[in-house]
């Protein structure tokens, strides 16, 4: 528990967009799901959500929390939304710290005909287990299909069912594990981004699953 002094908030004094501030300060640090999506019309789009993880393990199932449109595209659903409902194929891409300024670049919030992999300087790369393009830059890519979208409140949580898994060779650690220290992978934290730093094991009797 926090120190007797420690500050309190009750949500109900709160706007959605302080009591958001202070959950994405908090939950960190969170993985980056760079998404790639391809509207029924064929037009590409590559957009990044830090509320991801794994949902199943059997089915192997991820899942993205996605969000209603921000800014000048406020009160619009987003297109990554839009294109996995009608599509029902997407790719989650790993971001690696050299990708950071890419993905950043994919997060604007610029109209549907607009191919994001073009905005970022990124290039598409065929996959072979759904019709969508991974990111060829990327260290990993998770092929998927859609399994279901939940509305929670104003979100939609995305679960996709993985179909295929490419992983960059230099981040392949054998026996189906991932070199970390390779992969670099890019943490989302409150408006800022971190890497890894030194890492370390805990005891394995005091390890929980």
């Amino acid at each position: 528990m926090p120190r007797h002094d420690a500050l309190a908030f009750h949500t109900g004094d709160l706007s959605e967009q302080e009591m958001y501030k202070l959950m994405i300060g908090s939950v960190v640090p969170r993985p980056i799901a760079w998404v790639s999506s391809k509207s029924k019309d064929g037009v590409l789009n590559l957009a990044p959500f830090s509320f991801f993880t794994v949902a199943s393990r059997n089915p192997p199932t991820l899942l993205i929390s996605i969000g209603p449109g921000v800014g000048e595209r406020e009160g619009t659903v987003k297109d990554t939304l839009t294109n996995i409902r009608e599509v029902g194929d997407f790719v989650i891409n790993v971001v690696s710290e050299p990708l950071g300024e890419a993905m950043l670049l994919s997060s604007a919030n610029v109209g549907p005909q607009k191919n994001e992999f073009e905005l970022a300087g990124v290039t598409p790369q065929r996959c072979k287990s759904v019709d969508v393009p991974a990111v060829l830059e990327a260290p990993i890519a998770f092929e998927l299909k859609l399994d279901r979208i939940i509305p929670v409140g104003g979100d939609h949580l995305v679960l996709g069912i993985v179909e295929r898994v490419q992983v960059d060779s230099a981040a392949y650690a054998g026996n189906f594990k991932i070199a970390t220290e390779n992969l670099k992978p890019l943490a989302s934290l409150a408006g800022d981004f971190a890497g890894l730093t030194s890492t370390f094991s805990i005891d394995p009797k005091h390890r929980q699953e």
